[in-house]
């Protein structure tokens, strides 16, 4: 009950940042863009199921996400939504019914701009041979690529000034047609 509380809590937590995100982004004035962070997915014990951390977690990311949306109104239909993580997760669960660190991850883009409604990237599967050393699942799109196709063709940032200064030395992160 305890976890569940700190669940609810900090999903009401994300329901409130998002609502201030809106608030500033709806603005005509207001921003183009914003950032913000949730913690708790460092599930390394103790994950659980639909009732464990990582649910929990997932249920607080979608209240938040839901709140984003009916609190931009109208704005929701020129939006990007990122949703990144800086790292996967093992496929096996460890000893402590969590799991560890791992190479492979997702993101996920939404909003009113995204030409949505697919999954871009392969899907190596999960069978031991195809897993990443042997324990991760095997990343197979450079998350690099999906930032840089927002940058360009939603927010209008010139290729060259992406290359060069945003991400350098990320050639072999492809620009992907077609998100937004």
């Amino acid at each position: 009950a305890r976890s569940g509380a700190a669940a609810r809590g900090a999903g009401a937590q994300v329901e409130r940042i998002a609502r201030a995100t809106a608030e500033f982004l709806s603005r005509p004035d207001g921003p183009r863009v914003a950032v913000f962070e949730t913690t708790g997915w460092d599930t390394h014990a103790n994950q659980g199921s639909e009732a464990g951390a990582l649910a929990l977690r997932l249920r607080a990311l979608d209240a938040g996400l839901r709140a984003l949306r009916e609190s931009l109104g109208a704005t929701w239909a020129s939006t990007v939504v990122l949703v990144a993580t800086e790292f996967g997760r093992t496929v096996a669960v460890n000893g402590t019914r969590g799991t560890d660190h791992g190479t492979g991850a997702a993101a996920f883009l939404l909003g009113g701009a995204v030409r949505g409604g697919r999954i871009v990237g392969d899907w190596p599967g999960l069978a031991a041979g195809a897993l990443y050393q042997g324990r991760d699942l095997a990343p197979t799109t450079d998350l690099r690529s999906v930032m840089k196709t927002v940058l360009r063709d939603h927010m209008q940032v010139p290729q060259r000034l992406i290359e060069q200064s945003v991400f350098p030395e990320s050639a072999g992160a492809r620009f992907l047609p077609g998100l937004v």
